[in-house]
């Protein structure tokens, strides 16, 4: 399981916002990791960035006439350039992971997209920001995508 550890909480008007830590190592699959990590802090709305390499990976393109996403499948090393995303919950309170990456090539050309799954090497470090909201997620028909729900959002605010 990924190292953690939190780097600093700051109190505002709004509420209590925690900045997480997250290294994960050689093996672990990113996606995943950080599912179960937001699952155990009790993360309901956070935001992250992340940078490091991976062994292999699969990103994908939102078709939106076929409503379907398209899987383009990295199979080599590459360098994390970008990557960033965010945690809300399902309507059942599981966390989802959204985040969409950029992945440099050895040859200096990328690959991105919406970030399915990815197996880490050596390492890959996140800089994940709770906010003290509560997000969901729920599907939507016209689109055929599962988006935040701005009618559920609870705020956090005491």
């Amino acid at each position: 399981m990924a190292r953690s550890t939190v780097l600093a909480r700051a109190d505002d008007q709004k509420g209590t916002a925690r900045t997480h830590i997250l290294v994960l190592d050689s093996g672990e699959e990113a996606m995943t990791t950080i599912a179960c990590f937001a699952d155990e802090q009790g993360v309901h709305a956070a935001s992250f960035t992340a940078i490091g390499a991976f062994e292999s990976a699969l990103v994908a393109y939102f078709d939106a006439e076929q409503r379907r996403y398209i899987d383009i499948p990295v199979d080599e090393q590459v360098e994390v350039l970008t990557l960033a995303g965010d945690i809300a919950r399902s309507a059942s309170g599981r966390p989802l992971v959204h985040a969409h990456a950029v992945l440099g090539r050895r040859d200096g050309s990328t690959r991105g997209g919406h970030l399915k799954r990815a197996l880490v090497r050596p390492t890959l470090e996140v800089v994940l920001i709770q906010t003290p909201a509560q997000l969901v997620r729920r599907y939507d028909e016209p689109s055929g995508l599962a988006l935040i729900d701005l009618d559920a959002v609870v705020s956090g605010i005491d």
